[in-house]
């Protein structure tokens, strides 16, 4: 059962970025995201992945592998997007 809570959190907390991603897509926009906030955040998901790896926590690594694949994209965009406004 403990088990299945950590999937189904890391599941939830990580599909929670994909609305972003697509809003960030869509509009071409990523001026309301915060800079510091994101990579403060990306730091902080690579911390919890090495500890994922080093506890050999699955669902841990899968849910935070995924999340900062998807604030890489969030960071591209962000750095794309504004470069794109200069």
């Amino acid at each position: 059962m403990l088990e299945i809570m950590g999937y189904l959190a890391g599941a939830l907390t990580t599909l929670a970025f994909i609305p972003q991603v697509l809003q960030i897509y869509r509009t071409k926009s990523a001026k309301d995201v915060s800079l510091a906030m994101f990579l403060l955040f990306t730091a902080g998901v690579a911390l919890w992945l090495g500890y994922g790896i080093m506890t050999h926590s699955f669902p841990v690594v899968a849910a935070n592998a995924t999340t900062l694949v998807l604030s890489f994209v969030i960071l591209y965009f962000k750095w794309k997007y504004t470069r794109s406004n200069i």
